[in-house]
């Protein structure tokens, strides 16, 4: 587990690749690579990896199949590249962010980037099956970053994060331009909440379901906004 609050920025040292599995060598910044040893996870870029081999305290390989390579953005770095790493948790440590699995849900892209004084502001555009998941206020993590939603646009598939300084400073996202892949992972607990709300509403009302969705968005509500509700008032 990891907790999204990302703890430096490493760099791509070399990629090698074999048939079906690509070796990352990440050189760690400062005091990152201490008493890391060979099977310890790292979440890079938000992808829960495996330490394979180390080299001291300063670098280290990890093995990366072929299936992660084509459904997170790892599949497109290249050597130099600079990444986002956090050390798994360890029993008892506090959680800044917000509880990760470093398994990557999507990956979207930055549809827009505003900067204002001392924020800076990320517009990104999701798949539009995964907005049911997304709402204003909630949890979200972008490539490791535990972040929060700040507004979501349904009608155009977007939702937006605000970044403070320490935020850009710490992380890759101030190198990040528009058009940037990013890599998604959607908050355990609110997709729990929204898959059961959705399959109650569908066990109980069956064949009435389309007419009631219907007849809410003729009144301008949406079903998300509903799931909306439930989802604040169970967390309570």
């Amino acid at each position: 587990m990891f907790t999204g609050i990302v703890q430096g920025v490493a760099r791509i040292a070399e990629i090698s690749d074999k048939p079906g599995l690509r070796t990352f060598t990440i050189a760690f910044p400062d005091g990152f690579g201490k008493d890391l040893d060979i099977g310890a996870s790292v979440a890079v870029d938000g992808v829960c990896l495996t330490v394979t081999h180390l080299h001291g305290e300063t670098s280290a390989d990890f093995d990366v199949m072929q299936q992660s390579l084509n459904i997170t953005t790892l599949g497109s770095y290249a050597v130099n590249g600079n990444i986002n790493v956090e050390r798994a948790a360890k029993d008892g440590a506090e959680i800044g962010g917000h509880p990760l699995s470093g398994h990557v849900d999507f990956t979207a892209h930055i549809g827009a980037i505003r900067e204002l004084e001392n924020n800076y502001v990320l517009r990104i555009v999701v798949p539009p099956e995964w907005l049911r998941y997304i709402f204003a206020k909630g949890y979200i993590a972008i490539n490791g970053a535990s972040l929060t939603i700040a507004e979501v646009n349904r009608e155009e598939s977007w939702f937006e994060v605000w970044l403070i300084p320490e935020t850009l400073r710490m992380t890759v996202f101030a190198e990040k331009i528009v058009g940037a892949a990013l890599n998604i992972e959607i908050e355990r607990s609110t997709q729990v909440i929204v898959d059961t709300v959705r399959n109650m509403l569908s066990e109980t009302l069956g064949p009435l379901l389309p007419a009631l969705e219907t007849l809410l968005r003729q009144q301008g509500i949406s079903s998300d906004n509903l799931l909306s509700a439930a989802n604040s008032a169970l967390k309570k």
